[in-house]
């Protein structure tokens, strides 16, 4: 579903630099992919290798991918100059945080394991620096939404957002499985968000210019 989603929403963008935020949904559907052949290797004995490497790929997505491509794509689809420039400040937070959890997930000990009918994320990494790492995440991926000037952008703010308030609440111990999971709903949003810009004239215009 996130797959055609995200086709759907390539199909109906109108500028190159729109693509980033367009395929939003594609990468999603990959990153769950990977989970859900997790979720099969872990049911079964043995499967170390397959384990291995689909955690990795999943938290390289979850961690590394999104806190750098949502602020970076948010910036390439906004037209307006002086929004680009306070948007270049959290693709500022958003890479430091990416670099970050790349040189933990990188160094440090991951393990996944299914837990209460949840995969649950078993990460080794610096607690210390590990609660302003997720302050900046929110940051990243979160505020650049309610700055863009694209009709329905805040949409996907609220859906991350929600999302990630059920899952700290709800599942807290399995927040980046089940917030990812929530969070495929931004796909719809990002699809919605995408419609209205193809309609728009006066953007497709200025973006034709």
């Amino acid at each position: 579903m996130l797959a055609v989603i995200g086709v759907a929403s390539l199909k109906k963008v109108k500028s190159i630099p729109g693509v980033f935020f367009a395929a939003i949904p594609l990468i999603f559907s990959v990153q769950q992919i990977m989970e859900g052949i997790l979720w099969l290797s872990l049911a079964v004995p043995g499967n170390e290798t397959i384990r291995s490497i689909t955690t990795w790929i999943f938290l390289f997505f979850a961690q590394i991918v999104w806190p750098l491509w949502v602020p970076y794509s948010i910036l390439k689809f906004e037209e307006n100059r002086k929004r680009k420039g306070v948007l270049i400040l959290f693709l500022i937070i958003g890479a430091i945080v990416s670099l970050y959890l790349g040189w933990c997930l990188l160094l440090f000990h991951v393990q996944a394991d299914i837990i209460g009918k949840h995969i649950s994320y078993e990460q080794d990494y610096p607690s210390g620096l590990g609660r302003y790492g997720g302050f900046l995440y929110i940051l990243a991926t979160i505020v650049p939404t309610f700055i863009s000037t694209a009709k329905y952008m805040w949409l996907v703010g609220i859906s991350i957002l929600i999302s990630y308030g059920i899952t700290s609440v709800f599942y807290t111990d399995y927040v980046v499985s089940v917030w990812c999971f929530f969070a495929s709903i931004v796909s719809i949003m990002v699809y919605i968000v995408v419609l209205q810009e193809a309609k728009s004239p006066v953007i497709k215009a200025g973006r034709a210019s």
